[in-house]
């Protein structure tokens, strides 16, 4: 059997019971590290688990998944994801692969930022299209993203923008010079998408949002040390939210005097708040 197994958004305890007796009978552990992180390290989870555990970077999962799936139709196979298993379609694809070798799957869920997001106190029923926000590049500005950001806004729903992160990354300067060089990991943060965000309206002008919308940054989600920060586009662009995980909400029309209490707490500047939801939000819900 292959399993998935979801580690939740945090640390080595976010593990279900069903997942950790998964992990403790398999015969081998894999544990996909590119999509997301924990916020420990691979020996704090080998030491919750009693079991060693296989790193599977981009290149093995999409790459090399026969090394993941050998014998999985004779032995156990844990492959632990870090949120739930589903929240990334490569974790599809290596369901797919697994049914074309004739071996058998389960899934073990657990809590996705897209659940996690809740935290910010917005209602998850109000939310629209998730969309990605990529590290821009001197020549390469993807925004694909921003007609999916502009639909949701026409129906006045909140959209959840999940941030880029770069593990394991070649390096196209030492690629071009004929060596395969790993650039350090580095985590997209609330104020590099919200400074990304404002850059491509300013490009696309269609009012999909602006300097002063309001949105929710949030770090950590889950974690003892998690952070929220609610505020405009442009205060957001200038607010350090710390270590990684970093997601950013952009809100809707649709939100309820609930929501708005419960953010307004996490406001970096109350009266601007108070003064961007009387003039755009108050009297609309």
């Amino acid at each position: 059997m292959l399993y998935l197994v979801g580690l939740g958004l945090a640390d080595e305890s976010d593990i279900t019971v069903k997942g950790l007796e998964v992990v403790k009978k398999a015969a081998r552990v894999y544990l996909e590290a590119y999509t997301s992180i924990l916020l420990v390290d691979k020996e704090k989870l080998e030491a919750y688990y009693g079991r060693p555990v296989i790193i599977a970077d981009r290149e093995m999962v999409e790459s090399s998944s026969d090394e993941i799936l050998a014998d999985a139709d004779k032995v156990d196979v844990a492959f632990l994801v870090v949120g739930d298993p589903f929240g990334a379609t490569t974790h599809t694809d290596l369901v797919l692969r697994a049914r074309e070798l004739h071996i058998s799957t389960q899934t073990v869920p657990n809590a996705s930022i897209m659940s996690g997001i809740g935290a910010t106190g917005l209602q998850l029923y109000n939310f629209g299209q998730t969309v990605s926000m990529v590290f821009f590049t001197e020549n390469w500005k993807p925004s694909s993203w921003y007609d999916r950001v502009l639909e949701n806004r026409n129906i006045g729903l909140h959209t959840l923008v999940l941030l880029d992160i770069k593990v394991k990354e070649p390096s196209l300067e030492m690629m071009a010079r004929g060596k395969i060089v790993y650039e350090s990991p580095r985590y997209m943060t609330v104020a590099q998408c919200a400074s990304q965000m404002l850059e491509i309206e300013e490009d696309r002008k269609q009012g999909a949002y602006g300097p002063d919308s309001l949105a929710v940054g949030a770090a950590r989600v889950g974690a003892p040390n998690q952070r929220l920060a609610a505020g405009t586009l442009k205060q957001l662009a200038e607010t350090d939210l710390g270590q990684p995980l970093h997601s950013l909400v952009l809100l809707g029309s649709r939100v309820h005097d609930l929501e708005r209490d419960y953010i307004r707490e996490f406001a970096v500047d109350v009266a601007v708040f108070d003064e961007v939801w009387k003039r755009d939000y108050e009297g609309k819900q």
